[in-house]
């Protein structure tokens, strides 16, 4: 997946591609609480909701798709270096996303 988040103003914002397709994140963050939440839209599809929590530089939380919801994490990709084989397969087990993050 690939991943770009914004933060400014207690508001969150991204874009992205991953297997389902394209998708453009809305949502917020608190910087007191680490709280956030936001909507993953896809063009065109559906949308899944995430709630989480900031801790050091990446998110965890869970998502939720109508009935459905599991775990995630986020984390930065240093320096855009690309993933190794062995991160990308288990990225692949697990709904993660990797991206940037900025406070």
């Amino acid at each position: 997946m690939d991943l770009i988040l914004d933060f400014k103003n207690g508001v969150m914002t991204g874009e992205g591609a991953d297997g389902i397709g394209l998708f453009v994140i809305s949502g917020n963050y608190s910087v007191q609480s680490g709280e956030c939440a936001w909507v993953k839209q896809y063009v065109a599809r559906h949308a899944v909701e995430y709630k989480g929590f900031r801790e050091g530089k990446g998110i965890w939380g869970n998502w939720q798709i109508m009935h459905s919801t599991g775990g995630f994490q986020i984390w930065p990709l240093s320096d855009g270096a690309p993933l190794k084989a062995s991160e990308e397969s288990d990225e692949l087990e697990q709904p993660m996303l990797t991206t940037s993050l900025g406070a």
